[in-house]
């Protein structure tokens, strides 16, 4: 009985995943591209609407870069962890449900919208991610985090299963086309993400701050933040980590950003699309709680390297992808490993970082996958516009990750895991 309510709080931090993965998986992997550039931009050519289409995942990256180094050393201070996340979920919830509402054409104001989902879909990851530690025994690090993962999974594959049901029978749900369907998939959405992020802020503590004003909370943040910067060399192995990280990911989060419009682009019928990434999201449900065992067995690294192997094989065969049946395998590669990865590379870091700081590193964490986010969709965007090649823009996937599985090999976790006990916060 004794453990029943650190149960609790674990699966209430992960049914978090189950709830914000539905807009990762339904509007950035699912619809949006769809929408974007079959209804919203219909009249712009293919490779300009892909070029805006990076250009919105860019911009969105690039603030949320900027900023959470910073708010995430404000929530340390403060104590406020599940604030921030509060406001930032409510900011991506509002802006996914005023989607719903954009007319035909409006690409401009779809995409500014969109741009502000996602920067409140990502700060809110920002905090989810530094309450793993709060949550989760040292020694089950590893499982909790795909555990996570693992119900995001399933959990935006089950809401994208019933959205992809509508929009392939729209007149049944009393819908006129199939865009229309679309786009009230991400009111659904918004709903879902709002329904399931109960758990968290009902039953999941947070630390407390430091007993200090805001202003005074702020001052000593930026004055931490500036400290912590000036640790990063007595920290090597978290810096090179975080460095790899960069890099790897960015092809993670690119072929997950870019994966429909790619296989628009070689013409490929959109329900085989739907039907690939809905693959893909039931595959990665128990293949990211398989992961957790083997990085809890063998050691994270060895896991995320194997992964990113993968990763490399799969980009390499995209290039000569023809049919509907060869996507759907890569589908069900990539929801092999994806899931993988994306949790082993959180649970990792947190033995790379000091416990009492975890959501100010968190905040460097996710200014990393957001600048990653910024270099890889406008590296397939521009090679697509210049070159004209769809296929070739594709390729250019293979140097992050080979770099990226290259500097994480160079990570001594051992002597990071160290590295990090010695570092102290100055309050």
């Amino acid at each position: 009985m004794a453990r029943a309510p650190h149960n609790r709080s674990i699966w209430s931090w992960a049914l978090y995943d189950w709830a914000n993965s539905a807009f990762a998986m339904v509007v950035i992997a699912g619809f949006f591209p769809l929408v974007f550039k079959q209804h919203w931009a219909a009249e712009l050519p293919a490779t300009e609407s892909t070029y805006y289409l990076g250009l919105a995942n860019a911009v969105s990256s690039l603030i949320v870069a900027l900023v959470s180094p910073l708010l995430g050393a404000i929530a340390d201070q403060l104590g406020l962890r599940k604030g921030f996340l509060i406001v930032a979920a409510s900011l991506g919830i509002i802006s996914t449900t005023t989607l719903y509402w954009v007319e035909q054409g409006h690409w401009q104001l779809a995409a500014i919208t969109y741009v502000i989902a996602v920067i409140g879909f990502s700060g809110s990851t920002l905090f989810y991610d530094s309450l793993l530690t709060v949550v989760a025994p040292e020694k089950r690090v590893d499982r909790v985090s795909a555990l996570g993962y693992g119900l995001g999974y399933l959990g935006g594959g089950l809401l994208y299963a019933s959205n992809v049901w509508i929009v392939l029978h729209p007149a049944d749900f009393g819908f006129a086309t199939a865009s229309d369907a679309m786009q009230f998939a991400f009111l659904l959405t918004a709903l879902w993400w709002l329904l399931f992020s109960i758990p968290l802020l009902l039953f999941v503590k947070a630390p407390d701050g430091h007993g200090k004003g805001v202003i005074e909370g702020v001052g000593d943040a930026t004055k931490q933040l500036i400290t912590t910067l000036k640790q990063i060399p007595d920290m090597p192995n978290t810096f090179l980590f975080l460095l790899g990280y960069w890099l790897y990911i960015d092809g993670v989060d690119t072929i997950v950003r870019m994966a429909t419009d790619y296989g628009l682009a070689i013409g490929l019928a959109f329900s085989d699309l739907l039907t690939a990434l809905l693959l893909t999201q039931f595959i990665g449900f128990p293949s990211a709680i398989l992961f957790g065992r083997i990085g809890q067995h063998f050691g994270p690294k060895r896991a995320i390297l194997a992964a990113i192997g993968v990763y490399i094989l799969a980009t390499g065969y995209s290039y000569w992808m023809q049919a509907a049946w060869q996507f759907y395998l890569l589908a069900v590669v990539i929801g092999l490993v994806q899931g993988g990865v994306q949790a082993l590379s959180r649970s990792l870091y947190t033995r790379l970082i000091p416990k009492d700081q975890t959501a100010e590193f968190f905040g460097f964490y996710n200014m990393v996958s957001r600048f990653a986010a910024v270099i890889g969709p406008m590296l397939v965007g521009l090679t697509a516009l210049i070159s004209g090649d769809h296929r070739m823009a594709i390729l250019s996937i293979l140097v992050l990750f080979f770099a990226g599985g290259f500097l994480l090999s160079r990570v001594d976790v051992s002597q990071g895991e160290e590295d990090a006990k010695k570092v102290k916060p100055r309050y």
